[in-house]
């Protein structure tokens, strides 16, 4: 059963608010920066399901989150993306 769009919505705000927060963090890396920003604009790609487009952002995510200079205050936050970005994932297939 897919969820009402309001929920999906109001999740795809929160990571969008988290990966935001990591792309205007000077002390973040420019290359996670930069991953982040893409992973947040894979959310708006209307021409693919809300499970799709989690998943590319979590696979986005992903190929970073293990990078030895990302400081541990973003990869806490990149966690938490994940986190919300797999009950739409799961939700909405």
């Amino acid at each position: 059963m897919a969820q009402p769009s309001s929920d999906w919505e109001a999740k795809r705000q929160q990571v969008v608010q988290i990966l935001d927060t990591i792309v205007n963090d000077t002390e973040t890396p420019r290359n996670i920066r930069r991953i982040a920003k893409q992973a947040s604009t894979e959310l708006f790609n209307e021409k693919i399901k809300p499970a799709v487009r989690a998943a590319n952002s979590i696979d986005l995510i992903e190929e970073i989150i293990n990078d030895p200079n990302m400081p541990s205050f973003t990869r806490t936050q990149l966690w938490m993306a994940i986190s919300i970005l797999e009950t739409i994932r799961s939700s909405q297939s």
